[in-house]
């Protein structure tokens, strides 16, 4: 579909157990079953490594031999083209929901086989209305023909309500959270919210979990592994949230 390469340059490599924890990720998303194809990844509030998680998630199925698009959908403030030193990037996502220009023209393959790229492209002054236009879940239904898997970063759902918006066209959604950093109802409520959308909530991803610390051994001991300094365990549909939600819906 699409001859534009661009380059992804991790400038740090993750370590074993990081990349361990990302197959755990990897393994759980499969499970959720193979209607489970278009997935939204948000947070609750900035800053909490959703964007990370949803990029090192399409990176890790990719290099299991899946075909993946990865849509960056934080048209508000995207850091994956800064984080990842991406250049050559002419357009976007913003473009092809303004009308600007055809979807051929702003998907990127990439260095990683099997892996494409839609980025956010120039920030709009109505991202939400964007988002809820019906292209945006029409090109969506087509990828999924397409693409093994599409994974679609999002902005903060407890800050804006663009993550709801994508969420409505996906297939499921899951919450990347910070330990330790929010409280328990005001995740609870972003859960709310996400269950409201009709979007199947697939769980949460514990992310920054400080294995060396107090609350490391804490919920090392309690989820039974380790999974590397700065990178926590899912708990996905077969497993229940963190939060002990029931989600096996």
């Amino acid at each position: 579909m699409d001859t534009k390469v661009i380059t992804i340059n991790r400038k740090n490599k993750l370590s074993f157990q990081t990349n361990e924890a990302y197959k755990s990720l990897r393994s759980n998303m499969e499970f959720c079953g193979n209607n489970v194809k278009v997935i939204a990844i948000t947070s609750c509030v900035p800053n909490e490594g959703k964007s990370s998680v949803s990029f090192n998630l399409a990176i890790s199925m990719a290099e299991a031999g899946k075909h993946v698009l990865f849509i960056d959908g934080d048209m508000r403030k995207s850091v994956i083209l800064g984080r990842y030193n991406i250049t050559r990037i002419s357009s976007g996502l913003s473009h092809f929901l303004a009308g600007k220009r055809d979807i051929q023209d702003v998907i990127y393959s990439t260095n990683v086989k099997g892996l494409h790229i839609i980025p956010t492209g120039p920030v709009p002054p109505n991202p939400s209305e964007l988002l809820g236009t019906s292209r945006f879940k029409l090109v969506l239904s087509k990828f999924r023909d397409i693409y093994d898997y599409v994974i679609v970063d999002t902005p903060p759902i407890g800050s804006v309500i663009d993550g709801a918006i994508i969420a409505q066209s996906c297939d499921g959604v899951a919450l990347v959270l910070e330990a330790r950093a929010i409280s328990r109802k005001f995740v609870e409520r972003v859960i709310e919210q996400l269950r409201k959308t009709g979007c199947p909530f697939l769980g949460v991803i514990l992310n920054k979990v400080d294995m060396g610390g107090k609350y490391g051994k804490y919920y090392g001991k309690y989820y039974g592994k380790y999974y590397g300094k700065y990178y926590g365990k899912y708990y996905g549909k077969y497993y229940g949230s963190y939060y002990g939600h029931d989600d096996n819906q």
